[in-house]
């Protein structure tokens, strides 16, 4: 019995004097000129005055990188005396106002576009706040503020409101194709609660009117030519996020989940019905040599499975397969992957230029259909291409990307795909 209590006791004693003599004594933060050095504090795992602990002090490294005002982050201690440590964070920090513009076709082949400000670092505490203009045949606006940490370092809130007005094709038995202006008016109030800094939930509150308003094309018998709806959304999010960013590379899992229960009165002839709907984003990251980045999504999607025209997923060439076209075809189910490899072809100070090849693929379930339509391929469409990045390493999100598919396979379409960001 003494040759088990006497080295229990030694390892009290040893790590009671290990807590005492290695602390945390101080915490400094450099590099940080906009965003506020007591935010910052406010979200990391270490405090003053605790156990020094290398693997917490990494958390915080990567819970900076992840914040949109931050570029990069490293730190260094120093030894002060008795076993007291001074640990500094190094902040490099982000331009975090970011103007966007997004150029693109509508679905007349016109010249649409759309046109936003964003602040992803407003008031020095990484809140979100902007708005956006666009022009896809009709006008369509909407501003948003979100503030993740308001409350306190794990919850905070989110407001948006969303007038969104375009041209939408809908597809009917008949084969026929017929164009409504789709009139999308909501609100939206969401709480966000983050218990660290690998998952996030978010549980919220939207309130919408929908009208669509027939334009053209061979309307069937008795499909209305006017259709609104009042409908109230409980709406939800989960993200289990474990990437590590390195500036233009990624490697990492991330995995989100979103959620919508939608019920309301159904407009004419039930044709805009309650529904669920489901979704979640399986991401994979994984470094290639030093100037290689493999990065692959898959997308599972499911909504309840009503015979309507009006089916919530659509294929489209900014949702998930690029060259396929705007909106050409809907469904109530979906499997989409897409995988890309990216490669740094030449980089220098702050700029980055990025190549990519890619492959996106997906099928869909038609409304009203079996499940099996997602496997027996009479739904999917294939489409590998090419792609150019424009990087600001400095820039939040500064990515100006480029990418031409080309789809394989019967009546496949093809064509160039414009965007700001990474695709996934």
């Amino acid at each position: 019995m003494k040759r088990i209590v006497a080295p229990l006791i030694l390892m009290f004693f040893f790590t009671v004097s290990y807590g005492q003599e290695y602390r945390v004594h101080k915490i400094d933060i450099e590099g940080n000129k906009r965003t506020r050095t007591a935010f910052l504090k406010r979200l990391a795992f270490v405090k003053e005055g605790t156990v020094l602990d290398s693997t917490k002090i990494a958390s915080d490294i990567r819970r900076l990188k992840l914040l949109p005002s931050v570029a990069n982050a490293t730190y260094k201690l120093e030894s002060i005396d008795d076993g007291k440590y001074y640990l500094t964070y190094i902040i490099e920090e982000n331009f975090a106002i970011i103007p966007g513009l997004n150029i693109f076709t509508d679905n007349n082949g016109e010249f649409a576009y759309r046109i936003s400000v964003f602040d992803f670092n407003f008031l020095g505490r990484n809140q979100i706040i902007g708005g956006f203009y666009s022009k896809d045949i009709f006008d369509s606006y909407g501003a948003f503020w979100e503030a993740p940490n308001l409350f306190t370092r794990k919850l905070g809130i989110g407001v948006n409101y969303q007038n969104l007005v375009s041209q939408e094709p809908v597809f009917f038995d008949n084969d026929s194709d017929v164009n409504y202006k789709f009139d999308y008016r909501a609100f939206e109030i969401k709480l966000q609660y983050e218990p660290n800094f690998h998952n996030r939930l978010e549980l919220g509150l939207n309130i919408d009117s929908e009208y669509y308003g027939f334009l053209e094309g061979d309307l069937p018998t008795g499909i209305p030519e006017k259709l609104s709806a009042n409908k109230v959304s409980v709406i939800g999010e989960y993200e289990y996020n474990n990437i590590d960013i390195d500036y233009q590379y990624q490697k990492g899992f991330r995995s989100i989940l979103t959620y919508r229960f939608v019920t309301g009165n159904k407009g004419e002839n039930n044709l805009l019905r309650n529904f669920f709907i489901g979704r979640n984003d399986f991401e994979y990251f994984k470094r290639v040599g030093s100037k290689g980045n493999w990065a692959n999504r898959l997308r599972l999607a499911y909504a309840s499975n009503d015979e309507t025209p009006f089916a919530p997923f659509a294929v489209d060439n900014q949702l998930n397969i690029r060259g396929a076209g705007n909106t050409i075809d809907r469904g109530t189910a979906a499997i989409v992957i897409n995988t890309e490899y990216r490669h740094t072809l030449y980089e220098k100070g702050w700029f980055v230029l990025q190549g990519n090849a890619f492959v996106d693929t997906g099928s869909w379930r038609t409304p009203g259909g079996d499940l099996g339509e997602l496997f027996d391929g009479s739904t999917i469409k294939f489409h590998p291409g090419l792609g150019i990045r424009f990087i600001h390493k400095r820039i939040f999100n500064a990515v100006f990307r480029l990418d031409y598919g080309y789809g394989l396979g019967n009546d496949a379409s093809n064509g160039i795909v414009f965007g700001i960001g990474q695709y996934f």
